[in-house]
């Protein structure tokens, strides 16, 4: 770049001003600052106000060893097509050659870094990396500064906080159990987007090198909180999200992002990271459902499914509640509670309350191998039969399905380990693509189910070590397991329904409707299933919710959750004669409230089931609590 300022004014109003090596980049919602003298650029909005100080190296590890940046130059400028393109030299490293690309537009920026030579990727490290290229500041591995106070993650954890202090570390997966650091599974995956509020109540990381003395550096980040929102997502097809979690790694007043790969990519020639957007929202709902937008418009997901089925919509009764209280009485543990009997006793107890759902929903464990999925013959001795019955009462029937677990798999269907020992089942294996499809068929078309409630995608195979037939890993895994499931109940019978809880634009052809899943029992209910719709609904507009009902804290909180389902999506009952939760019997009352919300309900879906009623909303902004 020349020394001598210039300007360049492109198409799309954005204009480039060069001068002394750096640049600035005035957008109509947003600014760029670039000064040589740091390897970093600052984004600030469209009032000036400072984001983030994005260090512009990175580090995509391999197996062979860390990656790391000795010399950034550029960047090279070149405008096309209304947009403006940075590309920013990395030199040093494991690759051959490592570039930093930013694509400018009216209302954004996405980044990616391009590599070129060959290794198994473990983490990549975006806007952080080690660097040694400005022996000013020292080497090291360097991170991006935060002016801002707040981070939100649309993915739920068992504390069910929407956001988070800036400097501490949040994550987006695939993975979650109820061991420690792992109670996220409820959304698997949500999606990818992070926001970013409140200027001027973290900062620490804006260095007071940026220009003049350090009180007027210092005094320059710390503008009032606002309820601006800079949102960082991936917008890519799910081919390419072959990572396990998307995480915002922080420290006070900094941060990083993280893709792990695990070692299970491996790159031969090219290799471009997930497109990542960086872009204002007025607020962290805008935010997912402008990510959900740009999914569309650059044709990354399947076009919207043909209209939906009206028994689609239907109220749901899910058997799980009703064996979690037979467990508590009886003994045993819940999935040995289902049983044609049980089940049975659970329909001569609704018939009593006069209530009449939709659709039935057969829970664990039902089947004799989770692999199989074939008919437990001792606990279900007519299983066809029984579902027939349910259609003759003009009721539907989903079997409940548990995703990746490899019980009475052979290995070679498997996702095995170092000792060959099976993890997972594996739907990039011809052995098991062929067993899935055939238990699709036996579930669908000889037992007569009208469709799947899926569960356990959270125990997506993740770590080095594992082994696979394919290439695809991590997200993108788990949308084939899915992919495979959906396309065979499909081939079966068109209008199956696929339930799953996978709120990411590119699991929408995976999916039929999303579910809020498990209650985390500890929180407010309404607050955190309103949350849990809200998201769904900006990822996912034309899907169906499914707003489940399981486990409850109280009989109050239950019932105030009753009168909200209707708002939210299909109202779906766990329980049948007791709540497990106090053990108590369901009373008439009880009934009666559910025969209210089911009648509310069946009013709202025959005109449109696919909104919220604003009267719903946390506050004008949408803005979580």
């Amino acid at each position: 770049m020349s020394d001598t300022q210039s300007t360049t004014t492109p198409p799309t109003a954005l204009q480039f001003f060069q001068a002394g090596g750096g640049f600035t980049l005035v957008a109509p919602g947003y600014t760029l600052t670039y000064d040589p003298v740091r390897p970093y650029l600052r984004l600030s909005d469209a009032g000036g106000r400072p984001y983030a100080e994005l260090f512009l190296g990175a580090s995509l590890h391999t197996a062979a060893g860390l990656d790391s940046t000795a010399r950034l130059s550029g960047p090279e400028v070149a405008e096309t097509d209304a947009v403006l393109t940075l590309r920013f030299m990395l030199e040093g490293g494991h690759w051959t050659c490592k570039t930093l690309i930013l694509t400018c537009d009216a209302q954004g920026m996405d980044a990616c870094v391009e590599v070129k030579g060959q290794g198994q990727l473990t983490d990549v490290h975006l806007f952080g990396g080690y660097y040694s290229g400005h022996l000013r500041w020292g080497s090291g591995f360097f991170e991006s500064g935060s002016a801002f106070g707040r981070v939100f993650n649309p993915e739920p954890y068992k504390a069910e906080r929407r956001t988070s202090p800036a400097g501490e570390s949040t994550s987006l997966d695939v993975m979650g159990t109820s061991l420690p650091g792992k109670a996220h599974w409820f959304f698997t995956p949500a999606p990818l987007v992070y926001a970013f509020t409140g200027v001027g109540e973290s900062g620490g990381g804006m260095g007071a090198d940026q220009g003049g003395t350090p009180e007027e550096a210092e005094a320059s980040f710390t503008t009032e909180a606002d309820d601006g929102w800079l949102a960082v997502s991936i917008v890519a097809p799910a081919n390419e999200l072959n990572f396990s979690g998307f995480h915002y790694d922080a420290h006070e007043g900094s941060f990083s992002l993280r893709l792990s790969y695990e070692g299970q990519t491996q790159v031969e020639g090219t290799f471009c990271t997930p497109s990542l957007r960086l872009e204002f929202a007025e607020g962290p709902y805008a935010a997912i459902a402008r990510n959900a937008e740009l999914h569309r418009t650059r044709g990354l997901v399947a076009p919207p499914v043909a209209p939906q089925p009206l028994w689609w919509s239907a109220p749901i009764q899910c058997g799980w509640g009703a064996q979690c209280h037979l467990a508590n009485t009886q003994g045993g543990r819940a999935p040995d509670h289902c049983t044609q009997a049980n089940y049975d006793s659970f329909l001569t107890a609704l018939d009593g309350h006069g209530l009449h759902p939709g659709t039935l929903v057969i829970d664990d464990k039902w089947s004799l191998t989770y692999g199989h999925s074939e008919v437990d013959p001792e606990k279900w001795p007519d299983l066809p039969g029984w579902i027939a019955r349910a259609h003759e009462r003009g009721q539907k029937v989903l079997l409940w399905w548990k995703a990746w677990d490899p019980e009475g798999l052979p290995p070679g269907a498997c996702v095995t380990n170092e000792l060959g020992e099976s993890v997972a089942a594996d739907p990039t294996s011809p052995a098991y693509i062929a067993l899935l499809r055939a238990s699709v068929r036996r579930m669908l078309l000889h037992y007569g189910a009208d469709g799947f409630k899926v569960d356990f995608s959270a125990r997506t195979p993740s770590g080095p070590g594992l082994s696979r037939h394919g290439t695809a890993w991590g997200i993108a895994l788990l949308h084939e397991l899915l992919n495979l499931l959906r396309d065979e109940a499909k081939r079966c019978k068109p209008d199956a329904l696929i339930m799953t809880h996978t709120p990411h634009p590119a699991f929408g052809d995976v999916s039929d409707m999303i579910r809020l899943n498990d209650v985390n029992a500890d929180v407010d209910v309404n607050a955190q299933m309103l949350h849990r719709a809200l998201v769904a609904r900006a990822a996912l507009p034309g899907h169906l919710i499914d707003t489940d009902n399981w486990p409850m804290p109280s009989r109050a909180a239950w019932r105030d959750y009753l009168r909200l389902q209707p708002k939210l999506g299909v109202p779906s009952l766990y329980f049948a004669t007791h709540l497990d939760g106090d053990g108590q019997p369901i009373t008439p009352d009880d009934a009666c409230l559910i025969r209210d919300t089911w009648g509310r309900w069946e009013a709202r879906r025959q005109v449109d089931p696919l909104v919220i009623p604003p009267e719903t909303l946390p506050g004008e902004d949408q803005s979580p609590a």
